[in-house]
């Protein structure tokens, strides 16, 4: 992603497996992955402008196969950035709606809400925060 004046690049790292078609909803599954990204970029930027020292930002999306339980194949994208990571107590409520950590004006709390539903609700799927203040980049798998 390009700079801007008021921000630096954000390196993005696409590590794609090879997936089979899957039936989805995919105008509300471009919302998730737009809501997820979102708030990666706000988190960057909000923290390359608190650091002193240059801060090279990164986003990486990594897809795989994998199973839900009950041994049901998925399709599982991860999403990581090395921002500053997520406390334990706000980690909770993210996908609470009209949370936010953003100032007035800027966020509503709504994304990671419509993000679970869309989701959990309309795919059955999982949506999972995993993120530590100081743990500046991890993928699970």
């Amino acid at each position: 992603m390009k700079a801007k004046p008021e921000s630096p690049a954000i390196q993005l790292v696409k590590e794609y497996t090879n997936l089979p078609l899957v039936e989805c909803y995919a105008g509300p599954l471009n919302q998730v992955f737009m809501n997820v990204l979102s708030n990666a970029i706000d988190a960057l930027e909000d923290y390359t402008q608190s650091q002193s020292n240059s801060h090279s930002s990164q986003i990486t999306i990594r897809t795989a196969l994998g199973e839900l339980e009950g041994n049901i194949k998925s399709v599982v994208i991860r999403i990581a950035d090395n921002g500053p990571g997520i406390p334990e107590a706000m980690k909770a409520k993210i996908c609470d709606p009209f949370f936010t950590t953003k100032p007035v004006g800027k966020g509503t709390g709504l994304g990671l809400s419509i993000t679970y539903q869309i989701i959990v609700d309309k795919h059955g799927g999982v949506f999972r925060c995993d993120s530590q203040p100081g743990v500046r980049y991890r993928i699970l798998d």
